[in-house]
């Protein structure tokens, strides 16, 4: 399988980028391919710094499906993503985290659609709405995710070295120090599936 090269001067990639140790505490690029690695399916793939695949995710139906899962490289389901709800203005979606094959899925955060174009995210068993995607709804392929007033994560169309933008399909994801990697990628895959891009 080829791979995705990275720009001059991306973040160095970590060995476990959906964990909670060092690398948390250090900026971070993925690669965000909106295609699936599976024949047919619909999903998306995410690659390290240097080109590897990270993770996939596909929702194994039509393109805006109601339910995702997102999985790392070897194929092993991190978290589910479900649209609930009715109607256009009803709709939210809710992340679960999956521990294992036979363990039951925790609820870990929802996300709804916001004012100005943008998603809010509340956290279930605590903090309330703590994250916001700013530019959620817009046919754009930029867009930030802001937290605690500060912007924790961005994404915008990939560049290669010789400065060629590629198609609206092959994002950037820069994810800040500090915060958790597997979160702001779940928010990348709700935003796709709220624009039926995957």
């Amino acid at each position: 399988m080829a791979k995705v090269q990275p720009l001059p001067g991306a973040a160095s990639p970590s060995p476990s980028p959906y964990s909670s140790s060092d690398e948390q505490r250090s900026r971070q690029t993925y690669t965000v391919w909106m295609k699936s690695l599976v024949f047919n399916g619909n999903g998306c793939t995410v690659y390290t710094a240097d080109g590897g695949v990270a993770f996939r995710v596909d929702n194994y139906g039509c393109r805006g499906g109601r339910e995702a899962f997102f999985m790392d490289r070897a194929g092993n389901t991190l978290i589910r993503i479900r649209r609930k709800g009715f109607g256009m203005f009803r709709r939210w979606w809710e992340v679960c985290r999956v521990a294992g094959e036979d363990d039951e899925a925790t609820p870990w955060f929802s996300v709804r659609r916001a004012e100005k174009g943008g998603a809010a995210v509340t956290m279930h068993g605590g903090a309330g709405t703590c994250f916001r995607v700013d530019g959620c709804c817009a046919r754009k392929s930029d867009y930030r995710v802001t937290g605690g007033g500060a912007v924790v994560a961005e994404v915008a169309r990939k560049q290669t070295a010789a400065g060629v933008v590629l198609g609206e399909d092959v994002l950037s994801l820069t994810v800040g120090p500090e915060v958790d990697h597997l979160l702001v990628l779940g928010l990348v895959v709700v935003r796709g599936l709220m624009n039926r891009s995957l």
